[in-house]
This record gives structure tokens, sequence and C-alpha cells, in this order.
């Protein structure tokens, strides 16, 4: 995958809001979902990565369930 696309014109916030939405379509929240301050601060060609934070086992458990299915297993 190339990850050296412009942004320009392009939040990442919406990209983000857009992952949080279809999560809790599935019933999952991932409290810490944001924006990596880290590469957000050290801009280069590459956009900032997305902090998907920590959860709990029962979320990540969810969430496996949620791309199985989605996989189609």
């Amino acid at each position: 995958m190339d990850d050296t696309y412009d942004l320009t014109g392009n939040d990442i916030g919406t990209d983000i809001d857009a992952l949080r939405a279809a999560l809790a379509a599935h019933g999952i929240t991932l409290p810490s979902l944001g924006v990596d301050p880290l590469t957000l601060a050290g801009w280069t060609t590459r956009p900032p990565l997305v902090a998907l934070g920590n959860c709990n086992v029962a979320t990540a458990r969810r969430m496996a369930e949620v791309l199985r299915s989605a996989a189609g297993g």
C-alpha cells in the first residue's frame, strides 16, 4: 500500500470519525482512537498514523469476531 499520498485538503479527523462510526456499528468502542501525536508532529510526505490505542480483552475478541465474519469466516 502506498502511504506517501498528498493529504492536502484532507482532514485525518474525518477518517478517524469514519472508523469510529464503523466500529460503533458493530458495537466496538476504542476509547483511545485518535491521531498519533508523534507522527503528526514529525510531518513528512507520509500522513500521520492513526493511533488505535488500547482495549480490553472483550473488545479485542469482538474485533476479531467482526473481522472474521467480514472475511467470510
